[in-house]
């Protein structure tokens, strides 16, 4: 599975004579599907100028942290909470000691300190700066912190000398990359998916929906995938783009979900309900577009199918993840539904103008999350969802193994 595919990366280049490798990375990048933002710093646009990475991330080069129109544009926080991932290529010592310290002098830096995303280093140099004891401590210290480090390779260096210092080659960059969204805490386990509305029709033209895009679900499927597991996404109408390697069934009414969730949820021991399903569909659907004669028209109601409870029946049942979308009494509501449903657990977003509709919820390609379950919970603050779908997934995959562990210690 390609992990890059769509994802969000910061490409920081520091100054060093391997910036040039940093152009071929760039090109790979965008050839992997990833949308690419790149950071220079003063000292790398002395050996490569900004306009060539312009070219190649088809993005506007960054330089300066406090430049208005980068700021205008993006904004350094924004850009933080815009990436995947921050990948520096080449990251020299300078780089390195600055971010063993905590310093934040220049954008490259302050990005870093800024976001929550993984953060990886290549790190290139002369081979005695790179076995200098100060640079091998700063080295350690981000081990420590969960920074990921890519290298260096050995070999003959633009000095003359031979050695460890050299960035790896863009190839091993590209796969080291992509191994950070590979988890692997969910390998080979069958996992259904639900996402995005359901209409239910009114006549041949008109029908009651919602405003959900299926973005929160398309992003879980990915996050499953990329965490090994085989998945089948159920999706209502979206036009978005089938994530690599998921099987999709496409639906279009609340029926037809149930029909199609009842089907594959026996096969699937982990069900994450993040379809938006209508509560009400027209008892009758007219076979004919209904015409504006009438000075008003009643149209009756009736409940459509609880799909969540025809799954928490099935014996056995899978370990079921629902989700609340409210406008008031988040926590409230949403451990109300979780006790009621007998769910495993529920993921609570506010959505309506009192959370800011304009950026996160429907339609939005941010969220935020309140994760309850039976004994505990957590908040996932405002992500993308493709960041935020990640994080669910460790929470899912950490609960359905401690599940399955406590029933065999039971059995």
């Amino acid at each position: 599975m390609n992990t890059l595919n769509s994802k969000h990366i910061i490409l920081g280049i520091t100054g060093g004579i391997a910036a040039y490798k940093s152009a071929e990375l760039t090109r790979r990048l965008r050839d992997a599907g990833a949308a690419v933002r790149v950071v220079m710093t003063r000292a790398a646009t002395e050996f490569v100028t900004p306009l060539t990475f312009q070219a190649l991330s088809g993005n506007p080069v960054h330089t300066e942290l406090l430049d208005e129109a980068a700021e205008a544009g993006m904004g350094h926080i924004e850009m933080a909470r815009w990436a995947d991932a921050i990948l520096i290529a080449p990251a020299s010592a300078n780089c390195m000691a600055k971010l063993a310290q905590g310093r934040a002098d220049d954008l490259l830096t302050t990005l870093c300190l800024a976001s929550d995303a993984p953060l990886a280093l290549a790190p290139a140099m002369n081979r005695v700066m790179w076995h200098d004891p100060a640079t091998q401590a700063n080295f350690s210290t981000l081990q420590q912190r969960g920074v990921h480090l890519f290298g260096p390779a050995s070999g003959a260096q633009a000095c003359g000398e031979t050695g460890e210092g050299r960035l790896l080659e863009v190839p091993e960059l590209i796969d080291a990359l992509s191994a950070l969204f590979k988890s692997g805490v969910l390998q080979g386990v069958n996992i259904l998916i639900t996402a995005g509305p359901t209409y239910e029709p009114i006549d041949p033209v008109r029908f009651i929906g919602n405003r959900s895009s299926g973005r929160m679900g398309f992003a879980l499927a990915r996050a499953a995938r990329e965490a090994g597991a085989n998945v089948t996404l159920i999706s209502g109408p979206s036009h978005l783009a089938t994530p690599e390697d998921v099987e999709r069934i496409d639906v279009e009414t609340a029926a037809q979900m149930q029909d199609a969730v009842m089907q594959h949820a026996r096969g699937n021991p982990i069900f994450i309900s993040a379809a938006a399903v209508a509560d009400y569909r027209p008892t009758h659907a007219y076979t004919q577009k209904l015409k504006k004669h009438e000075a008003e028209r009643v149209i009756e109601l009736e409940r459509t199918e609880d799909i969540l409870s025809a799954v928490i029946r099935l014996d056995p049942r899978p370990f079921v993840v629902g989700f609340a979308a409210e406008t008031e009494n988040l926590v409230a509501n949403a451990r109300t539904k979780l006790e009621k449903k007998s769910l495993d657990m529920i993921a609570a977003n506010q959505v309506g103008k009192n959370a800011k509709a304009q950026d996160i919820g429907f339609n939005s390609e941010y969220n935020a999350l309140h994760v309850l379950w039976a004994d505990g919970e957590q908040v996932l603050e405002q992500a993308r969802k493709t960041t935020l779908a990640r994080e669910l997934i460790k929470l899912v995959a950490y609960h359905y193994t401690k599940n399955r562990q406590h029933a065999k210690n039971t059995a």
